[in-house]
């Protein structure tokens, strides 16, 4: 009895230094399918090349383990196992060839080549389910299995590095060479199951091989992409200085006006724009523009909103004409991008102020405790060479506060969807009414941060008020 059960452990243990490599090959083939197939959920576009290959690494590395010699010893009369044991051979073809033929932009044979055998798995797979597994189904599986995979390595060999799916060429290289390595061994294997069953089972580590070369091409494209956005993220810092460079410092030293205004984009750099075009002890002109979309093309396009109102001082008293000068001067150079506008000339010596817009919501007169909306507006600029402008004339009275703004103050929204609005910023306005300009606008900035949380669009406010003497 006793050396019943010593002999007993005696091939258990046999059996198990034997599987221990192809185990351990199995699981860590399991584990890169898990991985591929959690990126491949996480990423935005589904690519069918990753969820082929996590097929493929899944059930390679679940065949190791159900064809080990430990199991098989468990479950040896089990007909369900044998059946499943010799079916997750030809399941596999599937995610294998479907892989194949995802990788690269093969030619329509080679299409049919591979969903020829995929189809053969599927066939194969489902009468070794039903009737269980049988010689002539293994001698079908290696035949096709040798065929389509020495088509496949002589395409692959006289492909070169074309249809690489945007590799670079050198990892294109490394990674052929791994899977021509798989290959290799898979035509080696097939051909020994038909001539010679009793060699060793060596396949696992040519695909292990192939894995290898994924990872170095992995690692090498990752450090690639971390130095390209390294690179990105300093041009975009040098960008963000160049826009803060057109944008004023500080409101003009006026004698009869006192002004702020505080910029902060949703991005490094973005669409919003604001200039003081004129400004001395009795006049000020002030723009404020907003560029459809975000980023470095809006920001490029609020660069030619500078040059384009900077040219237009002749005009600058007269806020329909300005408007007007820009859209010619804008119009056809945005490439479909356009720009809402707003203008404000103020004169202390007539007491008026004039107002012009293109498609940007209204300025604010905050008076005697209360929000006036004052709009006049016009076709947003750079898209209409017709479009026509007006000029609204109101009085200016002492303590009067001018405010403009870009339409993410008041479409910030909260965690609930609801937007911060026109009513919440005029309440603001007249609490904020006996801070100075820069501390008004810092305000409101504040307040619309903190009511959106999350910033979704740039945000800008100009402050400007009327001071009939000096202080």
């Amino acid at each position: 009895m006793v050396a019943r059960v010593k002999a007993e452990a005696e091939v258990v243990w046999s059996a198990f230094r034997h599987d221990a490599p192809y185990l351990f090959l199995g699981a860590a083939f399991v584990a890169v399918g898990i991985v591929s197939a959690a990126f491949a959920v996480h990423r935005r576009k589904r690519e069918s090349l990753l969820i082929f290959f996590a097929l493929f690494a899944a059930l390679y590395g679940l065949r190791l383990w159900i064809g080990s010699s430990l199991l098989a010893m468990a479950e040896q009369d089990s007909i369900y196992y044998t059946r499943l044991r010799g079916a997750i051979d030809y399941v596999l073809l599937i995610p294998a060839y479907l892989f194949l033929v995802s990788l690269g932009r093969p030619r329509r044979f080679e299409r049919a080549v591979a969903y020829a055998v995929v189809a053969l798995g599927a066939v194969l797979a489902a009468a070794t389910l039903v009737f269980g597994n049988a010689g002539v189904f293994e001698r079908m599986n290696s035949i096709a299995v040798i065929g389509a995979s020495g088509f496949f390595l002589i395409r692959f060999m006289a492909r070169g590095s074309t249809g690489n799916r945007g590799l670079e060429g050198a990892d294109f290289a490394v990674l052929r060479w791994g899977l021509l390595i798989f290959i290799v061994f898979v035509v080696w294997q097939n051909l020994a199951k038909l001539f010679s069953p009793s060699l060793p089972l060596l396949e696992p580590f040519g695909f292990a091989a192939f894995l290898s070369t994924l990872g170095y091409v992995a690692t090498s494209s990752t450090l690639r992409r971390d130095q390209q956005l390294k690179e990105i993220r300093n041009e975009l810092k040098v960008a963000r200085r160049i826009q803060l460079s057109i944008l004023p410092d500080e409101f003009p030293t006026s004698t009869n006006f006192r002004g702020a205004a505080r910029y902060v984009p949703m991005t490094s750099v973005a669409g919003d724009f604001y200039d003081y075009i004129i400004a001395d002890d009795h006049h000020v002109g002030m723009l404020i523009a907003d560029v459809s979309g975000h980023g470095v093309p809006a920001a490029l396009i609020a660069s030619m909103v500078k040059l384009a109102a900077a040219s237009q001082r002749a005009v600058a008293d007269d806020p329909s004409q300005f408007l007007s000068a820009m859209n010619a001067t804008l119009l056809g150079n945005t490439q479909n991008q356009f720009v809402t506008a707003a203008y404000v000339h103020l004169n202390a010596e007539s007491k008026e102020l004039r107002y012009s817009a293109a498609g940007h919501p209204p300025l604010l007169l905050v008076r005697n405790g209360g929000v006036r909306q004052i709009e006049e507006n016009g076709l947003m600029l750079a898209v209409f060479g017709s479009a026509t402008y007006s000029t609204v004339i109101h009085k200016l009275e002492e303590g009067d506060r001018i405010v403009m703004y870009t339409d993410g103050i008041l479409e910030a929204s909260n965690a609930v969807g609801e937007f911060f609005g026109e009513d919440t910023l005029n309440d603001l306005l007249t609490k904020t009414r006996v801070l100075c300009p820069a501390m008004a606008a810092d305000s409101i900035i504040s307040s619309v941060q903190r009511w959106s949380g999350k910033q979704d669009d740039d945000l800008t406010v100009l402050i400007c008020d009327y001071v009939p003497t000096a202080v």
